[in-house]
């Protein structure tokens, strides 16, 4: 039985999807919310950037189950004794697919033979020749059958993908069929767009890509490394694959860190002005006015010197790694949340002189219960689309800091750590290309979808893109409908 070894950012992630959760039932329940998502559900492009992220997202939360394995046991020894180094679900599942496996140095994507010649004895002499790799095409009899087996495998993952899209479109027919209609019904029911709420044709469309790419990455990753390996012998798609967590965390984690301070500092500034909301704009003015990369660099490497001085702390690598990356989180976000509290002190200077707020005013109530029930909800549109659109950013930023060696640990994948590696690589000849190649393709994958979902989110809850009333409290209403009656007795 293995040993669970959360690390701090493990339990983020978990607790974020519990608060999704809850926000979505919360959202189920409240029909400007549902009708607030329910346009986004309408949009096909959001509903398909939808799939690629929950594809990411599903990536990442394998990753975040860690565990140390349990050794065999030891002549003498009382307890179980564990593996060092933790392991994640995600590592169990692709060794037991047979992807990532560890070569010497550098090959190219599908090849059979490294990438860089080596000494090698052969009959009693020394050549110097590419070697063949250790995990690449073990059931190939000669070099020869290279490119007929490459195809077999394609074919084999194009079948398996089909088979997986055609399995899709029949639980998609037969959730339709199960209202009363029939098969011929039930396929036109989803597959003709405008004749239901989500565009379900454009969505299985964008599913059965995704089935049919995996299936081929899988069939071809079971004996080959599909983007090839780097300088260390790494597999190049199991390190993206492991980047997509770090970069789910940074942009995640670093958003929701600067939502306190955003929120308390923004309403308060717009709702009191004076001399309060010109100490505020002194604070984010002064903070803004510092180089953002300077002041992350600062902090990350006083940061880097607790962690030198104190390596009893940490049990595994991975610790010392995971607490890095969960600082470099809490100091992007403590040191980035100036430009969402400039939005929220703009639209709460609008929303305090409404007639709803002056009306609560006018009854009695606290600044706190103003601020908190009449202020907060209606600022949540600005909150959504902000959190939505700096995920993308900040993933950006990961890299950039990482490029420049302020970002996370070296031992911990990130796309960061992926294209400041790619330096030197590319300036070779022949040139290496697939490792930044590969942090390309999946960057580009999850910031367009990540893009693509935050107009969508926008366009639904921004009001000057639409029609908006804003959610007037109860208090608010009865007043408004007594004027109303009363306004209508008079003669």
């Amino acid at each position: 039985m293995p040993q669970f070894a959360p690390l701090w950012t493990d339990i983020f992630l978990y607790c974020l999807v519990l608060a999704v959760a809850a926000y979505a039932l919360r959202a189920r329940r409240s029909a400007h919310l549902r009708s607030a998502w329910a346009r986004v559900g309408h949009s096909p492009a959001a509903m398909c950037a939808a799939i690629v992220l929950g594809l990411f997202v599903l990536v990442g939360l394998l990753d975040s189950v860690h565990y140390r394995p349990r050794l065999p046991p030891q002549a003498g020894a009382a307890s179980p004794v564990y593996a060092p180094e933790s392991r994640s679900a995600l590592d169990a599942l692709l060794a037991a697919a047979g992807i990532g496996a560890h070569e010497r140095t550098y090959s190219a994507p599908l090849a059979l033979r490294q990438f860089t010649k080596e000494n090698e004895w052969v009959g009693g002499q020394v050549r110097r020749d590419y070697p063949r790799l250790r995990h690449a095409g073990r059931k190939l009899h000669s070099d020869a059958d290279h490119r007929a087996d490459i195809l077999r495998r394609v074919a084999m993952g194009v079948a398996a993908g089909a088979a997986c899209a055609l399995a899709l479109a029949l639980a998609l027919a037969w959730g339709h069929r199960r209202r009363g209609a029939g098969w011929r019904e039930a396929w036109a029911s989803w597959w003709q767009p405008g004749r239901n709420a989500l565009p379900w044709r454009a969505m299985w469309l964008m599913a059965a890509i995704l089935c049919l790419l995996v299936c081929v990455v899988v069939a071809l990753g079971m004996d080959y490394h599909v983007l090839g390996t780097d300088r260390s012998g790494n597999d190049v798609l199991l390190r993206s694959l492991k980047s997509v967590r770090t970069a789910l965390v940074i942009g995640t984690l670093t958003t929701i860190t600067m939502l306190p301070p955003a929120l308390v500092f923004g309403i308060s500034a717009g709702y009191f002005k004076g001399w309060i909301d010109d100490l505020i704009q002194y604070v984010y003015t002064t903070l803004t006015s510092i180089p953002g990369v300077l002041l992350v660099a600062a902090c990350v490497l006083m940061m880097q010197v607790y962690i030198d001085n104190n390596p009893g702390l940490f049990q595994t690598v991975a610790m010392r790694a995971d607490l890095r990356l969960f600082m470099l989180c809490l100091i992007l976000g403590l040191t980035g949340w100036a430009g969402l509290c400039r939005l929220v002190r703009a639209e709460t200077l609008k929303l305090r002189e409404l007639e709803y707020v002056q009306a609560a005013r006018a009854f009695g109530l606290s600044h706190w219960r103003i601020m908190r029930r009449h202020l907060l909800p209606n600022l949540m549109h600005i909150v959504l689309i902000s959190m939505v659109l700096e995920f993308s950013g900040l993933v950006l930023y990961e890299a950039v800091l990482s490029y420049l060696g302020i970002g996370v640990d070296p031992s911990m994948p990130s796309f960061g750590t992926m294209i400041d590696a790619s330096r030197l690589e590319m300036s070779r000849d022949p040139m290496i290309w697939w490792n930044l190649a590969s942090a390309f393709v999946f960057l580009l994958a999850l910031v367009l979808s990540a893009n693509l979902f935050a107009d969508a989110v926008q366009e639904a809850f921004d009001p000057r893109m639409r029609s908006y009333r804003p959610r007037l409290p109860r208090l608010a209403r009865r007043g408004r409908q007594a004027a109303q009656a009363g306004a209508g007795e008079r003669p």
